[in-house]
């Protein structure tokens, strides 16, 4: 009864133990919310990699690609069918983008991959992250849709209805503003053919810049093709960060994203063709939605186009027979738990010099290394937060037995066995693991909940953006909190105030009672 009686006085009335569960609060909360956040990081990069990159695929060794798509998947289905939900074929190949914009051309280097949208949102998430497919939100954050923009519709590359209208504006104004006529100086004045065939001159140049301020802001636009009716051969899914950039507003002092490209604007794609020898080829093809997944990465780097159009202008087309190549065949699985038994069948399958079967964890396996490497080093260095906190518990365990030993003496004169003194400082150092850490606990999962919240407040205070979203590209800081985590760092915490009051425990423990009684 002795041990708990001196154990919770010890506790309640020195002001130095609060110093010990404070740093031990401290370690735990750091660790937990910088755990969560790594975490919620982690998954958040995992899943839109994942959703871009299906289960597995299977490439091509060479960028021309092999021929006679139908026939791979038939011998896919038939070694692994069982395990197969879905597959979709690609074409993938380095390329260049170029559009006019501020009366300047603007070249993007870019990954060019010709997909088919029907069967690539089977294997993937690529309607999640299409600008025309998301939901409108209102001024209060609720869903609203208009039928252009309904996210019920099937994926494929089909131009809004509303940027149809907007496509036909476009060309009106680049027809307005062409300036054909070389005694036009003013470049506003085109030579238009009248109903009796004769050539007549178009109105004022005030009243022509008034027409085309009407339908449109943006005199700088790209040019599109004549005949706004005229179907779409070569048409784009392009990266967020290819037609965008950042801008910031010095009224609101927010940062605003300006877009270079609208959809129903065309651009030039640059890439090379599957020939003997390569030659460069470029073709114009009209944007149809922003692809935007949050990831820089993939934001700033692809272009979607439509398969059966990047074929015929590579020259993948054998023109005899009409059989088309590709260079990769994307797969969905039942289970991802079965890709290493799928991905042994497809090499026995298909000869290794010209195939290749990798995971999409594969795929990017230097990035998701680096991280697994960051958060594991951020973890080694945040425990030594909780060992700093384990030390200054040994040195205040060490002044308390040298400050108590005439009361040790006391106490061990009195019948006190050396194990009792001993468990008086061990549970003592239990104590105070258990209230640091429990504190912790609370503190590091309301920190965690709360993050967002915080983060406002102290962009507030400090008048900078804490959280930018145009660097980390997420609209919030993502958090995931996972319980296994929490026990360990909690029991590690209290691990460490044990292993800290051990060695002054066993020093009162070994104290004579006589020598301790003459103790100065």
């Amino acid at each position: 009864m002795y041990k708990v009686l001196l154990c919770s006085r010890y506790l309640r009335t020195r002001y130095i133990a609060l110093a010990s569960i404070i740093s031990v609060m401290l370690g735990v909360a750091t660790m937990i919310v910088v755990n969560s956040v790594m975490a919620g990081f982690s998954s958040e990069m995992r899943e839109r990699i994942h959703g871009i990159l299906a289960d597995m695929v299977l490439e091509s060794m060479s960028m021309d690609g092999n021929p006679d798509p139908e026939r791979q998947m038939k011998i896919i289905n038939e070694v692994a069918g069982q395990y197969i939900e879905a597959m979709s074929p690609t074409v993938e190949v380095y390329g260049l983008l170029s559009f006019k914009y501020g009366g300047q051309y603007i070249p993007r280097p870019v990954t060019i991959i010709g997909i088919d949208p029907a069967s690539k949102a089977k294997v993937g998430t690529l309607v999640d992250h299409l600008e025309n497919y998301k939901p409108m939100l209102d001024d209060n954050g609720r869903a609203i849709r208009a039928p252009e923009y309904s996210c019920d519709r099937p994926a494929s590359f089909e131009l809004p209805e509303i940027y149809v209208e907007y496509r036909r504006m476009r060309i009106q104004q680049n027809d307005l503003l062409r300036g054909d006529d070389p005694e036009d100086e003013d470049g506003f004045v085109r030579s238009k053919t009248d109903a009796a065939g004769g050539q007549k001159r178009a109105g004022d140049p005030q009243e022509k810049q008034g027409l085309v301020d009407e339908m449109l802001n943006d005199t700088q636009g790209p040019r599109v093709a004549e005949d706004p009716a005229a179907p779409l051969r070569a048409r784009a899914f392009v990266g967020a960060q290819l037609i965008s950039f950042p801008y910031p507003d010095k009224e609101s002092g927010k940062t605003r994203t300006v877009m270079m490209i609208q959809p129903g604007d065309d651009v030039t794609i640059s890439t090379v063709g599957s020939g003997r020898p390569p030659q460069a080829v470029s073709f114009n093809a009209t944007v149809v939605d922003v692809y935007k997944s949050g990831m820089s990465e993939y934001d700033s780097n692809l272009v979607f186009v439509n398969l059966d159009e990047l074929q015929r202008v590579r020259g993948m087309i054998d023109p005899g027979t009409g059989t088309k190549a590709i260079t990769a065949i994307q797969i969905k699985l039942k289970d991802f738990a079965d890709a290493k038994i799928v991905a042994e069948k497809l090499q026995q399958a298909f000869p290794p010099g010209f195939y290749q079967v990798r995971t999409w964890e594969q795929k990017q396996g230097p990035l998701l290394a680096a991280v697994d490497v960051e958060a594991t080093i951020l973890n080694v260095l945040l425990f030594m937060i909780i060992a700093v906190a384990g030390f200054g518990i040994l040195a205040i365990f060490f002044m308390i037995v040298v400050e108590k030993t005439r009361d040790i003496g006391i106490l061990k004169s009195l019948g006190a066995s050396s194990r009792g003194v001993m468990s008086i400082f061990v549970s003592y150092g239990l104590s105070l693991g258990l209230v640091g850490s429990g504190v912790g606990v609370i503190v590091g999962l309301l920190f965690v909940k709360y993050i967002n919240e915080i983060e406002k407040g102290l962009t507030y205070i400090t008048g900078r953006k804490v959280f930018d979203e145009t660097i980390y590209y997420f609209p919030s800081i993502p958090t995931r909190v996972h319980a296994l985590t929490v026990i360990w760092v909690a029991v590690g915490a209290v691990a460490i105030a044990i292993l800290a009051s051990i060695l002054p425990a066993r020093r009162a423990a070994l104290l004579h009672p006589v020598q301790a009684l003459r103790h100065e």
